[in-house]
């Protein structure tokens, strides 16, 4: 009897351990599902903050193209129109910038971003012809009546997606969803998914514009010249992020996702840092781990260092995240900061395609922006630069009342991406600024800028 008792008291005692083990494997399998699924919300809440940024950065710049380009269509004034087309050229850059920071894949995307980068070309392209006193013809007067159309389609489509999310109607995990696994034009019931699809098939009719504009199919398709090197893991791209931000100033760095299906592929980070709310978001190549584009849009309450600091800071950071023999040209002011035009420079020749742009604060010289995208299409060695007329025949192309400034040899893009080594002289007639390039190779003149200065910067038309 005894040993029954004994018996049963250890079977008890064993079915107790064994109960007691189950619940604590039970509570700490809950714990890891617990935190992985804290840990995926925290990262999808980053994804969608960060892309919520881009996205109503992007609606923001449509909204004042929508605007802009109603002024040009009944503008009468040449300098209204000068102003108004170079806000157009700007605003459709930046519109473009942002519109690759959302996960939009091309496919679904593809004629409005094509749509929005022709935008740039041709507004620059009347904003030339203005500021030459030449007169808008008549299809030009229609192409701007007909670009606002359908400026005003993709400013609603644009406005409608935004209002769905913000109203939580649809989430960019849902976006994301769809534009990786299902096909582009997909049955959806959600009507902001539908939306999705419209926006480029807004564009359906357009065909583009024709004009000898920079601008072109190829364009997108050539091979990254700029980009060496052998594919980079996430860690390693991790390790890029660290080399652009101050390490005191980090707190904590988030990976959002890889970006395949791109012109330049991708990874893409958001950065915490500990002195302000604002996060910073990067994206570094694949390909040879560049950084292609970061924003960090803090407000910079002050000046306090001069454009000539911010030149040397900016060349100074651009060589230690691996862009060399960089060199300050044109520049931007606003709210307290600065946006440099840094060109490549090979053995004194500066070379304008390899273009890279940085925006710094005017306090203290930090880095706010970076855009990177010329300088990896174009970038490369070019070998044998010579010039076979010399600097004196040169001169002899120019206008007698060019006072010149300054001389120097330049590469220059053509309007069809190609490239030409041209004289650069800088000079003035009267009190108006020029750029004058004559081509190296044939003597003759290849294109006239003239220089803008306004107190936002320094602008060539």
């Amino acid at each position: 009897m005894k040993e029954n008792i004994k018996n049963e008291n250890k079977n008890m005692q064993r079915n107790r351990i064994f109960i007691g083990t189950v619940l604590i494997l039970l509570i700490i399998m809950g714990c890891i599902v617990k935190y992985a699924y804290d840990k995926e919300r925290s990262n999808q809440n980053y994804k969608e903050n960060t892309y919520n940024q881009a996205f109503s950065e992007l609606v923001y710049y449509v909204q004042n193209i929508e605007n802009l380009l109603a002024k040009a269509t009944i503008s009468s004034s040449n300098k209204n129109g000068i102003e108004t087309l170079t806000e157009i050229y700007r605003d459709s850059d930046l519109a473009v910038a942002y519109l690759s920071q959302v996960p939009l894949s091309t496919r679904e995307l593809t004629k409005t971003a094509k749509f929005l980068n022709q935008l740039s070309e041709y507004s620059y392209s009347l904003s030339k012809k203005a500021i030459n006193h030449q007169e808008l013809s008549q299809e030009d007067l229609d192409n701007i009546e007909m670009l606002h159309d359908y400026s005003i389609d993709l400013k609603n489509s644009l406005s409608q997606m935004e209002d769905d999310i913000s109203n939580r109607v649809i989430s960019w995990k849902d976006i994301t969803k769809t534009s990786v696994n299902g096909d582009y034009i997909q049955e959806v019931d959600n009507i902001s998914l539908s939306t999705l699809v419209d926006i480029d098939k807004n564009f359906s009719e357009y065909s583009g514009l024709i004009y000898d504009g920079a601008f072109s199919e190829h364009i997108e398709k050539r091979n990254k010249k700029g980009l060496n090197g052998d594919d980079i893991s996430k860690e390693e791209a991790e390790k890029k992020v660290r080399q652009v931000f101050e390490k005191s100033k980090i707190k904590k760095i988030n990976f959002l996702e890889e970006v395949k299906d791109a012109d330049i592929p991708v990874y893409k980070f958001s950065v915490d840092m500990y002195d302000t709310d604002v996060k910073a978001s990067i994206s570094i190549t694949k390909k040879g781990g560049k950084v292609l584009l970061m924003s960090y849009p803090k407000d910079i309450e002050k000046t306090n260092i001069e454009k000539e600091d911010a030149d040397r800071i900016g060349k100074e950071f651009l060589a230690k995240i691996g862009f060399d023999n960089m060199k300050e040209t044109y520049y931007q002011l606003d709210a307290n900061t600065i946006t440099v035009n840094y060109a490549y420079s090979q053995n004194n020749v500066v070379i304008y395609p390899d273009l890279i742009k940085v925006k710094m604060s005017l306090y203290d010289g930090e880095i706010l922006g970076i855009e990177s995208k010329g300088y990896l299409n174009c970038h490369n060695k070019r070998d044998n630069i010579k010039a076979k007329v010399s600097k004196e025949d040169a001169k002899k192309k120019l206008n007698k009342k060019l006072n010149i400034q300054s001389e120097g040899l330049a590469i220059i893009p053509t309007e069809w991406k190609t490239e030409v080594l041209c004289y650069e002289f800088k000079g003035k007639v009267n009190e108006t600024e020029f750029l004058v390039y004559i081509n190296a190779e044939t003597g003759e003149e290849e294109e006239i800028l003239v220089i803008i200065e306004t107190e936002g910067g320094i602008l060539t038309m």
